[in-house]
C-alpha cells in the first residue's frame, strides 16, 4: 500500500470528520487536477456544505483568514511520529464553503457571498475549467484510483484537450478578478497548453486593466511564472496576449532592439531574453530567475549603431537603475531585490576573467550567492554565441583556490594601524584594502609583512 503525504492524510480526514457532521465535503481545484495528471499536488483544497462557523466547531484549532469569503484554514498536525524531529513543518488545509458570489466591484474580492449546500454553485464562480473539478476520495470508482470525479464544467475535456478555458463567460471571470488573466497564462505554460481562443481573446481585450490588481500579486504571479519551469513560454503567451506592455513595460520594449551578429546571432535583446528564460529549471531561485529576465533591461536606452558594430555602451548602469524602479514598483524585499541588482550589475565582468589578477578574481567570486552569477553568465552564453570558456575558465580557476584562500581572515585591522602611529579615519579603508589585495596576491603572508607594506605605501600624517 502507497504510503500517503501528510498533507494528502490531512485532507482525507477532514473529508471523513465534515460528513461525520452530516455535512458534504470534497477535494476541489488544482489538487484534483494534478491528480488526474498524475501528478502529487503539493496541497489539497476541500470544499463542503459547512458554513464556517461550522467548519470552525469541527476544526477548534483553524485561522479564520477568509470566514468572511467562506474560507477557513486548518492546521495540518504531523504524525506522531514524526513530530519533534526536524524538517519543515506542514502547512494548512483550506476548507472552503460552497458559496455563490455577488458582484466584484474592486477587481478582487465580490462584494457579498452567498453560502450555498450547491457543489455545482461553487463550481461556476470558479476561475478555468481544468481547476473546476471536484474529487470524492472515499468513493470507489472503477475507472480511477483516486475515486468519484464530478466534473460540472467539462474540465476533464479541456484537460485531455490540453485547454486553458474560463468558467462561463471569460469577460466576466476576467472582470471578478484581473489577476486571472496572469493566471490563465501561467497554467497555459506550466502545462504547455493552449489557452481557449475565447478566454484569450478576452485577455487582449481586458489586459489594459491589469494594472488595478496590486504589485504584490502581479509580482509572486510572474515569479511563479519564471520558477516553473515554463518562463519562455510564459513571457511568448505575456507578449502575444499584450499583457507584457501592461505589467512589465520595460521588457517589451526589448523587442525589435537589434544586437551585434557576431555576438548574438540568436536575433534582438528581446529573442535573447526569451532563450536565456528557457534555460531556468523548475524549481531555480526567484533572484535567478529575476536576474536573467532583467539583466539586458538597460539595452534599449543605450542602443547605439557606431562605424565598426552596435553598440550598448553604459547598458550595465542604465539597465541597474531601470531594474531598480521595477524591482521598487513591484515591492520586492530589499534582500531580494539587492541581489537581482547585484546580478545585473556583474553580468558582464565575465568577460575580463582571464585578465583579473588574483586579488580582484578572488573578491569577484566573493559576491553573496557566487553560484547565481555562475550560472546566469551560463545561460547567457547559450542563448547568444555558445561559448563556454569563460564560464569554464572561471569554475576551474575557482576550484583550483582553496576555499581559505578566497577569504583569508585578514594579517591586519584598525587597531593595529593605530599602534603603528596611523591616525584613524576614512584613509583607513584604503590602507586596509591595500593590505587585503597583497594577501589575496600572495605577496604578503603574516602580519610584519603586511605593517611592512603600510609603512612603505602609506605616509604618517
Amino acid at each position: 500500500m502507497a504510503v500517503l503525504s501528510i498533507e494528502r492524510q490531512a485532507a482525507l480526514d477532514a473529508i471523513r470528520r465534515l460528513r461525520a457532521h452530516g455535512h458534504q465535503a470534497l477535494w476541489v481545484g488544482g489538487c484534483v487536477r494534478d491528480l488526474l495528471l498524475g501528478r502529487e499536488p503539493a496541497d489539497y483544497d476541500v470544499a463542503t456544505s459547512a458554513t464556517p462557523d461550522e467548519v470552525m466547531r469541527i476544526f477548534p484549532r483553524n485561522v479564520a483568514v477568509g470566514a468572511h469569503f467562506g474560507v477557513v484554514l486548518v492546521p495540518i498536525e504531523p504524525p506522531a511520529e514524526t513530530q519533534g524531529k526536524t524538517g519543515g513543518a506542514p502547512g494548512h488545509l483550506e476548507i472552503a464553503t460552497f458559496r455563490s458570489d455577488g458582484a466584484y466591484r474592486d477587481g478582487r474580492h465580490p462584494d457579498s457571498v452567498r453560502f450555498s449546500t450547491s457543489a455545482r454553485h461553487d463550481v461556476e464562480r470558479r476561475d478555468f475549467t481544468i481547476n473546476g473539478l471536484l474529487l470524492d476520495p472515499l468513493s470507489a470508482n472503477p475507472n480511477s484510483e483516486h475515486g468519484e470525479l464530478l466534473d460540472y464544467v467539462e474540465g476533464q475535456r479541456d484537460l485531455e484537450r490540453g485547454l486553458v478555458r474560463t468558467i462561463g463567460d471569460p469577460v466576466r471571470r476576467f472582470a471578478e478578478d484581473k489577476l486571472r488573466m496572469l493566471r490563465a497564462v501561467r497554467f497555459a505554460a506550466r502545462f504547455g497548453y493552449s489557452i481557449d481562443a475565447e478566454t484569450f481573446a478576452a485577455i487582449g481585450r481586458l489586459a489594459p486593466q491589469v494594472d488595478q490588481v496590486s504589485c504584490e500579486r502581479i509580482r509572486d504571479e510572474l515569479t511563479r511564472m519564471l520558477t516553473e519551469g515554463a518562463a519562455c513560454r510564459a513571457f511568448q503567451l505575456l507578449d502575444e496576449s499584450g499583457l507584457l506592455a501592461h505589467v512589465l513595460p520595460e521588457i517589451a520594449r526589448l523587442k525589435g532592439v537589434e544586437q551585434p551578429p557576431q555576438f548574438h546571432p540568436e536575433g534582438d535583446v528581446f529573442v535573447h531574453t526569451l532563450l536565456l528564460l528557457a534555460g531556468l529549471l523548475g524549481g531555480c531561485s526567484p533572484t535567478l530567475a529575476w536576474g536573467a529576465l532583467l539583466h539586458d533591461v538597460g539595452k534599449p536606452a543605450t542602443y547605439r549603431r557606431a562605424p565598426d558594430r552596435i553598440r550598448f555602451d553604459g547598458h550595465v548602469e542604465i539597465g541597474s537603475r531601470i531594474a531598480d524602479e521595477m524591482l521598487r514598483r513591484l515591492r520586492f524585499s530589499n534582500r531580494d531585490r539587492e541581489q537581482i541588482l547585484a546580478l545585473v550589475e556583474h553580468h558582464m565582468r565575465f568577460a575580463d576573467v582571464r585578465r583579473m589578477k588574483d586579488a580582484t578574481f578572488k573578491r569577484f567570486v566573493r559576491l553573496p550567492e557566487f553560484a547565481e552569477h555562475l550560472e546566469m553568465h551560463r545561460l547567457d552564453c547559450l542563448a547568444s554565441h555558445g561559448s563556454l570558456d569563460l564560464y569554464d575558465h572561471t569554475r576551474q580557476r575557482l576550484e583550483a583556490i582553496p576555499a581559505e584562500a578566497v577569504r583569508p581572515a585578514p594579517l591586519i585591522n584598525g587597531d593595529d594601524l593605530i599602534a603603528a602611529g596611523y591616525q584613524p579615519g576614512p584613509r583607513f579603508a584604503e590602507i586596509l584594502a591595500a593590505a587585503e589585495d597583497a594577501q589575496l596576491e600572495g605577496t604578503i603572508t603574516s602580519r610584519e609583512e603586511a605593517l611592512q607594506l603600510v609603512e612603505q605605501r602609506f605616509s604618517r600624517p
